[in-house]
């Protein structure tokens, strides 16, 4: 059975953006199963893959994984040569610590920072926890900069799960018009040119369903 990816919506479902982005960028063949979400009949569809009632969905042969980071481990072990974690351990370990962080934090960001791909030059207030939330991903991004920028235009030098974990918060930067510092600034830039990345945003750009509670700012 060919591997297959259950997603939602392109324009607002972050974390499909993810498992799809790692997917594509790396090259592995998948199929593609796009689910509206926000619709009465979203869950009931939604669940014929998982109990959990969440996208992303991973379909691996007789295997079932959810959760954008399983799924990332998943892919990372069964195509080992893709090397979707960086080589050197130290590397590894700094990778897989900032993934954990974007998975587990930055809630303020997720709920007043919505991600919304069509949506450009959005004004939106900027709290004292949404400002600590965005001064912590630069200061990550400008850290890899540093440590890993002579490598590529990567967070790690090449393409890695680390990539694919932060890139929904380019589009959110992008939407709502964040300014960065100039270490900041490279991994962003370096996401925007990716085929695959330029592919996500013209399909978001031809969805014609509205999350109105995804739209968020003036």
């Amino acid at each position: 059975m060919k591997t297959k990816l259950i997603i939602g919506n392109k324009n607002y479902s972050s974390w499909s953006l993810r498992a799809w982005l790692l997917l594509r960028e790396a090259g592995i063949d998948f199929d593609e199963h796009r689910i509206a979400l926000d619709t009465p009949d979203s869950t009931r569809e939604i669940q014929a893959f998982s109990k959990a009632g969440t996208v992303p969905i991973l379909q691996l042969d007789d295997v079932t994984v959810w959760d954008t980071m399983a799924i990332a481990e998943t892919a990372a072990e069964r195509w080992p040569e893709k090397n979707l974690w960086p080589l050197d351990s130290g590397a590894r370990a700094h990778a897989r610590s900032i993934c954990a962080e974007m998975h587990a934090s930055f809630a303020v960001l997720r709920a007043e920072m919505p991600m919304n791909c069509r949506a450009m030059g959005r004004k939106i207030a900027l709290s004292d926890e949404l400002g600590a939330d965005i001064d912590r991903i630069i200061a990550i991004w400008s850290e890899c900069h540093r440590q890993y920028g002579d490598r590529g235009g990567w967070l790690f030098g090449e393409f890695s799960v680390a990539d694919a974990m932060f890139a929904p918060v380019v589009l959110r930067f992008r939407t709502y018009g964040i300014n960065l510092s100039r270490s900041a600034s490279f991994y962003p830039q370096r996401l925007l040119e990716s085929e695959a990345m330029q592919e996500w945003l013209a399909a978001a750009e031809c969805e014609t369903e509205v999350i109105d509670r995804e739209e968020t700012g003036q």
